[in-house]
């Protein structure tokens, strides 16, 4: 398991020179997201607006981002540490800021912080097919609430349950995606437990080539599948902590919101959601440190819902200072405080008398 654990978080790692030339990237997007975009865009009125920002909305964008970690560290004890480990809340407050400041640095949708729980996890002693099953369950159910948003809020404004302007674009297309996401998990988890130890044995009897290719390619929808049921299990038993989910997303959203009235802009609720929503999408794009992505993606949402360019890039630029580049610091803290405590697992555990509820994962 060690092996595979290290794997994963080695990707995460880089040369001097490869981080040099990273490091440079990065620069070189921050001066061209922070500096030349405004200029280049005649968004000049946009460092004025910074200066102008009501203090006291950005003071409670920063309190409600302290609130979403709350609702992850919610959900990560409960789904990934479970009873075997029980996790003690410190513990998986610093196993949070270090994978969300790596998802922030290395964006892709989250993968460097899946890559870096997956490695502690192991290093904790869990292994390999229940660190896939716990960590797919629990990217189920956060990325489940995405979706769902996506498809309520795309359709509701589409049809005029809510109110605000519905560009088709920026809800039916959304919502059409979240369903096909939705409706391919759940598809996933019609799939036969262990599915891909179940190709192994009917094509690998004499580990042939043709066996490996079809395991590899059965191991990624087993994992998903085994993950989807063990969120679907989770729902059913109504646990608190998938509370988490929800507190995750609506304070991060909750953020944005502070951030535009800082800026006196107020759109309406199901406007504010799809926007978010929509401009996640951007962390989806391999650029330097995600740079750019959710900033291009946040404002060409708001703008193509009626906010103003200028109003809504300031905006965006406050929302990412506390939900970007805030966590980076402590996040980077907090590995290095894990990878010490790593050696010694039972300064991570909490008291015998806490013991957390964890879901009832399967082997995928």
């Amino acid at each position: 398991m060690t092996t595979v654990a290290d794997g994963a978080i080695g990707r995460l790692r880089r040369s001097r020179a490869r981080l040099i030339a990273y490091a440079a990237a990065v620069v070189v997007a921050i001066l061209a997201l922070y500096v030349l975009l405004p200029r280049v865009g005649g968004l000049d009125e946009t460092w004025g607006r910074l200066q102008d920002g009501d203090p006291g909305w950005i003071a409670l964008a920063a309190v409600l981002e302290l609130g979403s970690y709350a609702g992850y560290v919610l959900l990560l004890r409960t789904v990934g540490g479970g009873p075997e480990l029980r996790l003690s809340w410190p513990a998986t407050w610093r196993l949070t800021l270090a994978g969300v400041a790596a998802s922030r640095l290395l964006a892709t949708a989250g993968a460097g912080g899946i890559a870096l729980t997956a490695w502690a996890l192991g290093r904790m002693g869990l292994g390999a097919r229940e660190i896939t099953a716990r960590m797919a369950t629990f990217f189920v159910l956060l990325y489940g609430v995405f979706m769902g948003a996506l498809v309520v809020a795309g359709l509701g404004l589409s049809a005029g349950w809510f109110g605000g302007p519905a560009p088709f674009g920026m809800t039916v297309v959304p919502a059409l995606f979240g369903a096909a996401v939705i409706s391919a998990a759940l598809a996933l988890a019609l799939l036969p437990p262990q599915l891909d130890r179940h190709v192994t044995r009917a094509t690998d009897a004499n580990g042939s080539r043709v066996g490996r290719i079809a395991h590899l390619a059965a191991t990624l929808p087993a994992a998903l599948g085994a993950g989807v049921r063990g969120a679907i299990g989770l729902v059913r038993a109504r646990d608190p902590a998938l509370l988490g989910a929800l507190v995750w997303w609506t304070c991060d959203i909750l953020v944005l919101w502070a951030a535009l009235r800082a800026f006196g802009a107020a759109p309406p609720a199901a406007v504010l959601v799809m926007s978010y929503f929509v401009g996640q999408l951007g962390n989806t794009l391999p650029l330097p440190g995600g740079i750019g992505g959710v900033e291009g993606g946040l404002v060409g949402a708001l703008v193509a819902f009626g906010q103003p360019a200028g109003l809504a890039l300031a905006a965006v630029l406050t929302y990412r200072a506390f939900a970007f580049w805030l966590p980076i610091i402590p996040g980077a803290i907090a590995y290095v405080r894990l990878t010490r405590e790593l050696g010694r697992p039972e300064r991570l555990s909490a008291a015998p008398r806490s013991v957390a509820r964890g879901p009832r994962t399967e082997n995928c």
